[in-house]
């Protein structure tokens, strides 16, 4: 029922003050990031950016509201075996640091799926920047869902304003404050929502710790003793089976982080390679800590509930955010509240400029235009992404209405799975050979990859004995296209 969802300690009018003081906050910084900025800001930031404050606002970005929410909700079917992919992590941070950035840097890129242009042509160019566009629209939309339903729910609700104007308004909140700047604003807004999600963890726990009357130490091993606190998975037929999760974390490190132009653009802004692979090297190690703090509070959560005799949501996506609003107290709901909205906004402005960025520079010669008509078509295309995302979010929300059972972290990464794979196929061809291809033929091999590796993961208990793919279907995805572009080999090397 939705209605769990409802705050009991916070009014329509509080949780209204607080996200307007919020987003006050957020144009002030607009407003002070602006100054003198052109479409190279908007793009690049001017690549002035400090390491460090690029780092810690890519935790933001990263662990987004799908993190937030659904990654302690999901403790209760998966235990904790979401870290084994946090661990993988690692492995797609180095690659990224020890051979993406190098040569993002060398080429001077300002959109990354320009490499593809120059490895093979034209159509590749053009796929590649495709496959980003799909890929961030489903993940923006995704994670500024979960946004929207607490905004929702917390508040429009109460005033009879329905789902679809709630959506718009979060959309146009996130217009107004990047439209001018683009990514220099959101490196320093993405410290601010940063600050706010880590908050909103630590003061929940610590509020449950309290309110059980429990040391920390006995607060850790009541969590290690749960049964949800199993890491390691190594049933080989499981879609939990440690190297299926580890392998699927490297590959989503590698595509989601070094083959997204959204996350890339931040690192971009930095002002040399050197430290821009400083930001990724401090900035994974910091990753995994805090996932494990939101697995931790996952389970908690349930250990709480179970303690208290508290009967929860049946749709895990929830369990954080009713606790949190209706048993937590007021300061909780505050702080829950600043947390999920600045966890999504986080990723979700920074996808909108990075769309933005990516059809200006790669769909419409931005970057060979007068300043001029560069600003003008920024704020054109701005717009016109923003309006997708709300056409996205409500579609999104007639599905989750129609299948409440369904998880978001689960829809968001299977949907990775498919729509990153070509990428993570044509980066991976282009860097390990010197092969040229046919290119014209590049987006049929593109397309064909995903259609192929879904039926694959239809079929794969039928044919192989039992075995079922998960995460890992985005690897088949990215084998599937290399072997493709492989059989479009033209024998001459670039």
């Amino acid at each position: 029922m939705m209605t769990v969802f409802t705050p009991k300690s916070m009014t329509p009018e509080l949780v209204f003050t607080v996200v307007l003081a919020y987003f006050l906050v957020l144009l002030l910084i607009s407003a002070v990031t602006s100054r003198g900025s052109n479409s190279q800001s908007f793009f690049t930031a001017d690549k002035q950016s400090p390491w460090y404050l690029v780092a810690y606002g890519m935790i933001g970005a990263s662990l987004s509201g799908v993190t937030f929410i659904s990654v302690p909700g999901a403790v209760l079917s998966n235990q904790f075996a979401y870290f084994q992919m946090v661990l993988g992590y690692l492995l797609g941070y180095l690659i990224i640091g020890a051979v993406l950035l190098p040569l993002y840097y060398r080429l001077q890129l300002v959109s990354i799926y320009a490499y593809l242009e120059q490895r093979f042509g034209f159509w590749s160019y053009k796929t590649g920047a495709f496959y980003f566009l799909l890929s961030r629209t489903i993940g923006a939309s995704f994670r500024l869902f979960l946004a929207a339903m607490v905004l929702q729910l917390g508040l429009f609700e109460a005033w009879g304003v329905a789902f679809w104007q709630t959506t718009i308004i979060s959309i146009v909140l996130i217009w107004i404050y990047t439209y001018r700047a683009g990514i220099k604003t959101i490196v320093w807004t993405d410290t601010l929502q940063t600050t706010f999600l880590l908050l909103a963890a630590v003061v929940s726990i610590y509020l449950m710790k309290e309110d059980l009357q429990w040391s920390y130490s006995t607060l850790a091993q009541k969590i290690d003793k749960s049964s949800f606190s199993k890491i390691f998975f190594w049933e080989t037929n499981s879609p939990k089976y440690f190297f299926k999760q580890f392998f699927a974390g490297a590959s989503i490190a590698v595509v989601m982080t070094g083959l997204d132009q959204d996350m890339m653009q931040k690192n971009l802004t930095c002002r040399s390679l050197k430290d821009a692979q400083k930001n990724v090297f401090w900035f994974s190690i910091v990753l995994v800590i805090v996932n494990f703090i939101f697995l931790s509070l996952g389970a908690l959560l349930y250990v709480y509930a179970a303690e208290k005799g508290i009967q929860l949501p049946t749709q895990t996506d929830k369990v954080f955010p009713f606790l949190a609003f209706n048993h937590f107290g007021l300061f909780a709901g505050v702080c829950f509240l600043l947390g999920i909205i600045a966890a999504t906004y986080s990723s979700a402005d920074s996808a909108l400029t990075a769309l933005t960025t990516s059809f200006c520079v790669d769909f419409l010669d931005a970057d060979k235009k007068e300043e001029a008509t560069r600003q003008r078509m920024i704020r054109r295309v701005h717009i016109v992404f923003s309006g997708v995302l709300v056409v996205v979010i409500v579609l999104f929300k007639a599905i989750q209405d129609a299948h409440p059972e369904s998880n978001v972290i689960g829809s968001l990464f299977t949907a990775a799975g498919y729509t990153y794979g070509p990428l993570l196929g044509l980066f991976t061809f282009g860097m390990l050979t010197k092969t040229a291809v046919k290119d014209r033929w590049v987006p049929l091999v593109c397309v064909a990859s995903p259609v192929l590796s879904y039926v694959l993961n239809l079929y794969s208990a039928t044919w192989f004995n039992g075995f079922k793919f998960g995460f890992e279907i985005l690897i088949v995805n990215g084998i599937i296209t290399f072997l493709g572009l492989w059989l479009l080999s033209t024998g001459k090397s670039e």
